[in-house]
């Protein structure tokens, strides 16, 4: 068969077949890369300050469309009320995030909670390396500017000690402090008090949490139409194959034809019977 594809009909035929599979191949990875689309980019407001009081509600779920919003809120901490968070990175270290618990002023109370008339928003304040190093909260009435976060799931099972929390879980929190809570948490960028900036203790790191990269959706007609192309790319190359194997056999049919008439020589379809001997008669 080898023989009957170098023929120069068919090596032509597979050029123009690997031609014809490779832009399938490339209309497939075109199509693919529509089939994944980023959702419309967020609004650059994301990144404008807003008070808290205005963006989130407490005592509602927290909806999507504030996620990562940068907010401001006014208010004082309360230092008895701080947890550590473990296994949080900053610069590829491992190491805590201080939540402190802060009084949002002028913010709504929770209708039906006991817990305390005041309403809450626990609040990420920096990064340390060892616990040791978390002092408490500045004290006074303060204005916190940060990125507004939903609440994160704590961990099942996990015991994280006295002074700990397995996450920033607002349920978690709401039972250590006893307060009414927000259903997000700020992660701060900086703290002010007067108008002036409040500076960190030398071991606390600031956090710098980005917004998160837009959601992707799967358009499932591109990635249909991703996979055909490559079905075609492959279908190009077995019409060739398939070809050359039928211009084999033909050649092997003409081959045995060949070999027939050369070996069994035409004869007449109806010979004449030989005579029989007649027996001499004596």
């Amino acid at each position: 068969m080898l023989k009957t594809a170098l023929k120069p009909r068919w090596i032509a035929g597979l050029v123009f077949a690997l031609v014809l599979s490779g832009v399938f191949v490339l209309l497939s990875q075109w199509q693919l890369s529509r089939s994944t689309q980023h959702e419309p980019p967020a609004p650059s407001s994301l990144e404008e300050v807003k008070p808290l009081v205005d963006v989130l509600q407490p005592g509602q779920f927290f909806p999507g469309s504030v996620s990562d919003q940068m907010v401001s809120a006014t208010g004082s901490y309360d230092p008895a009320k701080q947890v550590l968070v473990e296994g949080r990175l900053h610069d590829g270290h491992k190491g805590y995030w201080i939540v402190s618990a802060f009084a949002v002023e002028n913010a709504p109370t929770i209708t039906g909670a006991a817990a305390s008339p005041q309403t809450w928003i626990p609040v990420a304040r920096g990064w340390v390396a060892q616990p040791a190093q978390a002092g408490p909260p500045p004290s006074g009435t303060l204005t916190v500017t940060g990125r507004l976060l939903p609440s994160e799931a704590p961990l099942p099972n996990v015991d994280a000690g006295e002074g700990r929390a397995s996450a920033v879980a607002v349920a978690e929190l709401i039972n250590k402090w006893e307060v009414s809570s927000y259903p997000g948490f700020i992660a701060a960028t900086s703290e002010a008090a007067g108008g002036a900036t409040v500076p960190l203790d030398d071991a606390v790191k600031p956090l710098n949490v980005p917004a998160q990269p837009p959601a992707q959706q799967i358009n499932w007609l591109n990635l249909f139409y991703s996979v055909e192309w490559v079905v075609f790319a492959g279908f190009a190359l077995y019409i060739w194959w398939r070809m050359v194997a039928d211009d084999h056999r033909r050649d092997l049919e003409e081959d045995d034809d060949e070999y027939d008439d050369d070996v069994h020589p035409d004869t007449p379809e109806n010979p004449a019977s030989p005579e029989p001997e007649q027996k001499v008669q004596q």
